[in-house]
């Protein structure tokens, strides 16, 4: 159902029309500024669409935001009961009224009570709409609605020339009107005629689906204008009435360099850049109780400490839940909310349908401006597989128009394969984290790995990751001979490692000690043959000193006697 229109940035260039703005969040976008300035616009559908509430607040915007007073003509409702039940709508009309910016007439027209004899006209209604219009200078006019205005009149010939009459008044008068009508059987309306004298025809409905009831608006012609032809969801709520304008957002996304923290610093590390790069697509899966949540909400902590806008969209869990849940892992994200920096929308996905999650989705993002959206978990997002990936592709459009960064979490079924998921995401996001549960040696450890991150390297190691009071912890990977270990495998197979190691010092240390012990004992025993060895020297050189004396003491007698012998001769 992608509208393929692709709208202008300035929709008052792009038609000589003047147009009269709604107000309405979304509408005037489709519309290319709104309703169609001095011409008369039909609105109809069937009982509880939304056509009377569509009607007083064209007038409500345009009494207090483009200064043009109105005029609301009812022929079914009371102006009392009118004033009432806009109030749910937070609108104040009776403060309006009192300002002269909005007039209320409510002209009673029973069947029962009207009798057709003679000429039928409406020159009455023009005198008593005319001179509302002329007492606060109004610039907008609703008639609702028109079935009730006819409800006595049989002749179908007069019935279209009052009619004819009544819109080509409207026009002299120069307002801009809005007339509801009832959806007719086989038309859009009741009688078949006001759809083709219309300049522009809206269309309201109101389906049931699954039990679950979503209002569409449908602008079935424009004369002068181009405009969007697709359904388009529309909330009512207490914040008024908000259309989501679905187009064909083109390729052309801008692009940032800028890296953000994942939150936890491990897992900054396992990224090329140190983080997500701002306003990418992230993508966190995994089966229950593998930590999607808390990951989600390292990551909003982070962003929230920058100073960054978060959005946190909960279809599982309440605001108080996620807070008390992750305060007992060391994250306390209270101070945030209180600051006005993270803000939680949560609903059940079960509480509107589809096009209206999408409805609030994009009015909280386009009222909140936030720089970080969390959808936890898409997965719960119930529907056809085709609506759902085109609800979502639709508000991944939006954010990466914004440049808004976005994190996604998906509750993988049972046995499902890593490379796939349910909604059919991955192939549209930046970032894909999986998340698993590893089991060995009886029990279930968590797992983390980068699937892909586009436009950088990274990782591509399986990682245990731990929860504790402190966070979430990243383990470094340890591979044994088994290959990834984990857990308990992972703490003992460590121990063990550190056994060996220990006891492979504690040898080593015992070697160098003996060594030197030996060493030791050689080196006396060098010693000691060496003090032997000078011993025996000094002995020998005594004896050898002794011997030269007793040799010089023999030469020295014997020379002696020598000359005694000669004297003697």
């Amino acid at each position: 159902m992608t509208d393929r229109l692709a709208f202008p940035r300035d929709p008052a260039t792009s038609s000589a029309l003047a147009k009269a703005a709604t107000g309405v969040s979304g509408f005037d976008e489709i519309t290319l500024g709104g309703l169609p300035a001095g011409r008369p616009t039909l609105v109809c559908g069937g009982p509880g669409c939304g056509k009377t509430l569509f009607a007083m607040t064209f007038l409500v915007n345009g009494a207090t935001q483009f200064d043009e007073p109105g005029v609301f003509m009812s022929f079914e409702e009371a102006s009392e009961d009118l004033v009432k039940n806009v109030v749910s709508l937070g609108y104040d009309v009776q403060t309006l009224i009192d300002e002269k910016r909005l007039a209320l007439d409510y002209v009673r027209v029973e069947k029962g009570e009207i009798e057709e004899a003679g000429d039928y006209d409406l020159d009455g209604l023009f005198v008593r709409l005319g001179y509302a219009i002329d007492q606060i200078g109004a610039k907008r006019v609703v008639l609702d609605t028109l079935e009730v205005l006819f409800a006595g009149l049989g002749n179908t010939d007069i019935l279209r020339a009052e009619l004819r009459r009544l819109f080509a008044w409207l026009k002299e008068k120069g307002v801009t009107a809005v007339i509801t009508a009832e959806r007719g059987e086989g038309s859009l309306t009741r009688y078949g005629l006001e759809e083709y004298i219309s300049d522009c025809v809206l269309f309201l409905d109101n389906r049931v689906e699954h039990q679950i009831t979503t209002r569409r608006i449908r602008v079935v012609k424009y004369r002068g204008s181009a405009h969007g032809t697709n359904e388009y969801p529309f909330l009512i709520d207490d914040q008024g009435i908000s259309v989501l304008p679905i187009t064909s957002a083109g390729l052309s996304h801008s692009t940032n360099n800028d890296a953000v923290s994942t939150g936890v610093t491990s897992l900054d590390g396992m990224l090329g850049i140190g983080g997500f790069y701002r306003g990418s697509s992230i993508l966190i899966s995994g089966t229950a109780g593998t930590g999607k949540t808390s990951l989600a909400s390292h990551f909003v902590e982070a962003a929230c400490r920058r100073g960054e806008k978060c959005l946190y969209f909960a279809f599982e869990e309440s605001p108080a839940q996620i807070v008390r849940n992750m305060r007992s892992i060391g994250i306390d994200l209270e101070p945030w909310i209180a600051s006005g920096l993270l803000r939680f929308e949560a609903a059940r996905p079960s509480l509107f349908g589809l096009e209206m999650h999408l409805a609030r989705m994009h009015r909280e993002i386009e009222n909140f401006k936030p720089d970080v959206v969390v959808l936890d978990p898409i997965s719960s997002l119930r529907g056809e597989q085709g609506e759902v990936h085109s609800a979502l592709l639709r508000v991944i459009d939006l954010l990466k128009s914004r440049g808004t960064t976005a994190l996604l979490t998906n509750l993988n079924s049972a046995g499902q394969m890593v490379e796939g998921t349910d909604l059919g995401m991955s192939s549209l996001m930046d970032t894909w984290l999986s998340l698993v549960h590893v089991e060995s040696n009886g029990e279930r450890n968590r797992g983390l790995y980068i699937l892909k991150s586009r436009g950088m390297s990274h990782s591509n190691q399986v990682r245990e990751f731990e929860i504790t009071s402190s966070g979430v912890q990243l383990v470094s990977t340890y591979l044994g001979s088994g290959g990834v270990l984990t857990g308990s495998a992972r703490i003992a197979r460590e121990a063990a490692d550190a056994a060996d190691a220990l006891r492979r010092t504690q040898e080593s240390t015992r070697k160098r000690r003996d060594m030197e012990r030996r060493r030791a004992a050689v080196n006396r025993q060098i010693a000691e043959l060496q003090a032997s060895l000078d011993a025996e020297e000094d002995e020998v050189a005594e004896w050898l000193a002794q011997d030269e004396a007793r040799e010089n003491s023999y030469l020295n007698e014997r020379d002696a006697m020598a000359t005694r012998r000669g004297a003697a001769e």
